[in-house]
């Protein structure tokens, strides 16, 4: 089982704080952050009342929807032949997936149901104004709305830092570390359930004949339950599984990026999978050098050696030279 909790701050939170936190590049429970929100206020009173406040903002969009059935005990994933999965994608109102939600609690034998990153702006208007972080304003942060029964979903990242919220319902979040990538078994980078890989394992039984290594990420979990009011903040790239524990759960996240950078970084991996991962160990070895000293920089600033109008692509990352270097990729992405 995960073996440590996670670090609690009690209270609320300010853009100091928040930076902080970003710094520190640690999950972190934040403790009532919300509890103030009318959303979560509401949804003390009752399920009904949380779904009546949100629907206070309906203006009849549209969202999607997993529907899975009862058979996969809420946990959306692959098909059993890895082509497709286990679930169904369904469009409709988001005023009837609430509905549809709230109608399914106390019934036997029921769909696992799961709404995710839905933008409030399109789907809410006016719920942002009503329910805000005031640490992120400013930072192009815009709330997203997580709506379902009971379920989970299988370990993943994101490529952004995140606060997520607990309006209505309990949530338990397992992470991992980025340096346990190795152990927790990623499926496919590119055919995937909702657009970020995940792990294989099922963390309700794991099967250590298979993922033997996986004993060790779980070594190095940290685990922690958040009830109505509660958030978190789940560093970029740090890996995660979050199981929506109640018969009716809201989450609200919040995703913001750090560079205008920040969605290719994946997209430069998934190349140099390409590029690379199949040559032969010694050469591995050899490009492994050379990105230890221009990426990650082991070495100090590989370019501390010129003057700043000399360094071309290992200058500062300006709008120029991020334009120049987009070119200069785009160049040889044409080559066949």
């Amino acid at each position: 089982m995960p073996q440590a909790p996670i670090r609690e701050i009690e209270g609320g939170m300010d853009a100091a704080m928040l930076r902080e936190l970003v710094r520190g590049y640690a999950p972190t429970v934040l403790r009532g952050l919300v509890r103030d929100w009318p959303l979560t206020q509401a949804a003390a009173t009752s399920d009904e009342a949380a779904c009546d406040y949100l629907l206070g903002f309906d203006r009849g969009a549209s969202a999607e929807a997993f529907v899975g059935p009862p058979a996969i005990n809420g946990r959306f994933f692959y098909s059993d032949d890895m082509r497709g999965f286990n679930f169904e994608r369904r469009k409709g109102r988001f005023a009837d997936l609430l509905r549809y939600v709230l109608g399914l609690r106390g019934k036997d034998e029921v769909p696992a149901v799961y709404a995710g990153a839905v933008e409030t702006a399109q789907a809410l208007p006016g719920f942002a104004g009503a329910n805000q972080l005031p640490a992120l304003f400013g930072m192009g942060a815009e709330p997203r709305i997580w709506v379902g029964n009971a379920s989970s979903i299988s370990t993943h990242f994101d490529a952004s830092d995140n606060i997520a919220c607990v309006a209505a319902g309990r949530r338990r979040f397992t992470l991992f570390p980025p340096a346990q990538t190795p152990n927790l078994y990623i499926g496919p980078l590119d055919h995937t359930v909702a657009g970020q890989p995940l792990s294989m394992v099922d963390m309700a039984a794991p099967d250590p004949l298979r993922f033997p290594r996986f004993a060790e990420a779980l070594d190095a979990s940290l685990t922690a339950e958040l009830e109505p009011g509660d958030a978190i903040f789940i560093p970029a790239l740090w890996w995660h599984q979050v199981e929506a524990l109640s018969p009716f759960n809201v989450l609200v996240n919040f995703w913001w990026a750090d560079s205008p950078d920040q969605d290719a970084r994946f997209d430069a991996l998934v190349h140099a999978v390409l590029t690379i991962s199949h040559l032969p160990p010694e050469r591995r070895e050899a490009w492994a050098a050379f990105f230890d000293t221009f990426v990650f920089q082991r070495h100090g600033d590989p370019a501390g050696h010129m003057a700043p109008e000399h360094r071309s692509v290992l200058g500062e990352p300006t709008p120029q030279l991020r334009q120049y270097i987009k070119q200069y990729l785009m160049r040889g992405l044409g080559r066949p």
